[in-house]
């Protein structure tokens, strides 16, 4: 499969970095000099040129691509420029071909067109990837918790959890998985990924050993088994409270995102805006009319302003301003001033690790998000998500369905004879609702036609998998 990537910024490379993880053809095409020149060591074609000129889609192949994606920072760039690529595409095919286009916007009124149908017809865009609301979702998650790296939402109140093993977890340190199951109180969490320091990482076995320091990516089902988790691997866990109050200083389209998903999961929210309009139109808006929010025009950074909204009453604080740098400085006199959680919506991937050094509680790198959820529309055979593991980036974990076609269906898992190098995360079936309900896999577990397995293996067996699933 050729796949050519009009962007040659972080979410572009990070895709290119994915795919060939996966042995797929990648051309990158980036009209800046130093992109391009970053990108010449990831064994991929790698073009200096403008995506919104036709004869750069001829260079790059068009005619035998299968996906075309544009993930540059303009969303009016990568909307023309997958207008350009299908009529290119059909061009160089005589319309003997189909090319899928997936174009990354971050403006509401692009997505809302895209939802009605509409953007599909005027500009060929078959899939559109606005990141913001899986971010919102695994902030809102990771923040149940200060001592998870990671939260990935994997539909039907299923997630993977990231974390490092700290050397009091004495149930499961210097022993092995098989081991741990037996001195583990209701047993041991499903480990599907595991990284050591110098080592790449991997699926475990059940003759691995977890040593003290290690990254662990767990698969579990419901928020509320995320304490026992963090028991197991040695964190102190602390109560989430039922309804809380929550600080999001900014009222731009991210920081009023997170305020509408926080009244509707029940918490009270405080808004703090330093734009006089900004804070009129969200007061005007529907969600300002939503029971339970209070908008205050304001400086963030005033600590008399802090004061007076009885900032460290709040059980949460979290910054959605256009700026890392100050966001950060936000939540940082947050904490100062008796803040427990904060947490962050970053641009800069390398931020993410470096903030929780500084004490905030957990931060999402909108970028990675947007890379795995154009992952999950290349893929778009797959009925569910699609998520690199950021700790252990050797790993992937995708969806898979158990239809007529494959051999194992009304077998267990054992009898199945999947493959060594790949471990069944989640089992989902629908239930008499027509809703995805997620179960633990057993070796006694019987696979029915219609089920959905999230599998997690190397990313250079995605293929081998897909063949055996019939994908």
């Amino acid at each position: 499969m050729r796949i050519i990537i009009g962007g040659g910024g972080r979410v572009g490379t990070g895709l290119a970095k994915a795919l060939r993880s996966e042995d797929k053809d990648v051309v990158l095409v980036d009209n800046n000099a130093r992109a391009v020149k970053n990108s010449q060591g990831m064994d991929i074609l790698v073009l200096h040129g403008d995506i919104t000129h036709r004869q750069k889609f001829v260079e790059a192949g068009i005619e035998t691509a299968q996906v075309y994606i544009a993930a540059t920072n303009s969303d009016e760039r990568n909307i023309l420029s997958c207008a350009l690529a299908k009529h290119v595409h059909k061009e160089q095919t005589k319309g003997k071909s189909e090319l899928m286009t997936i174009c990354r916007v971050r403006d509401q009124i692009f997505v809302n067109e895209f939802k009605s149908g509409k953007l599909s017809k005027w500009a060929g865009v078959d899939h559109v990837v606005s990141p913001i609301d899986g971010a919102i979702e695994r902030l809102m998650s990771g923040l149940r918790s200060s001592s998870l790296t990671e939260v990935i939402p994997f539909d039907a109140d299923a997630y993977i959890v990231e974390l490092d093993v700290k050397s009091e977890a004495g149930g499961v340190v210097h022993r092995t998985l098989r081991e741990s199951g037996a001195k583990v109180e209701g047993g041991m969490p499903l480990v599907v990924g595991l990284k050591r320091d110098g080592t790449p990482g991997k699926v475990p076995s059940a003759d691995d050993q977890i040593l003290p320091n290690d990254r662990v990516a767990i698969a579990t089902a419901g928020e509320a088994s995320f304490n026992r988790i963090l028991r197991i691997f040695g964190h102190a866990p602390i109560d989430f409270p039922d309804k809380p109050q929550v600080a999001i200083f900014g009222a731009g389209r991210v920081g009023v995102r997170l305020a509408k998903a926080w009244l509707n999961a029940g918490a009270k929210v405080t808004v703090v805006e330093r734009e006089l309009e900004k804070a009129n139109n969200l007061a005007g808006s529907d969600i300002g009319n939503m029971k339970g929010i209070e908008i205050i025009h304001g400086d963030h950074l005033d600590k008399n302003l802090l004061s007076e909204i009885e900032i460290g009453s709040h059980d949460i604080a979290i910054s959605a301003l256009n700026d890392d740098h100050a966001s950060i400085a936000a939540v940082l006199l947050a904490i100062d001033m008796g803040v427990e959680r904060t947490g962050l919506i970053l641009y800069d991937a390398d931020l993410v690790n470096v903030v929780r050094r500084m004490g905030i509680t957990f931060s999402v790198d909108r970028k990675r998000v947007a890379i795995d959820s154009i992952l999950a529309r290349i893929h778009s055979e797959l009925p569910g998500p699609y998520a690199v593991l950021s700790s252990v980036p050797d790993v992937i974990g995708i969806c898979l369905p158990v239809n007529a076609d494959v051999k194992f269906a009304g077998k267990t898992i054992l009898d199945a004879g999947l493959p060594e190098w790949c471990k069944v995360a989640f089992i989902q079936r629908k239930n008499i609702h027509d809703e995805w309900e997620t179960m633990r896999p057993s070796s006694s577990k019987t696979l029915l036609e219609g089920d959905r397995l999230t599998i997690f293996l190397p990313p250079d067996r995605v293929d081998d998998l897909e063949k055996k699933f019939k994908v």
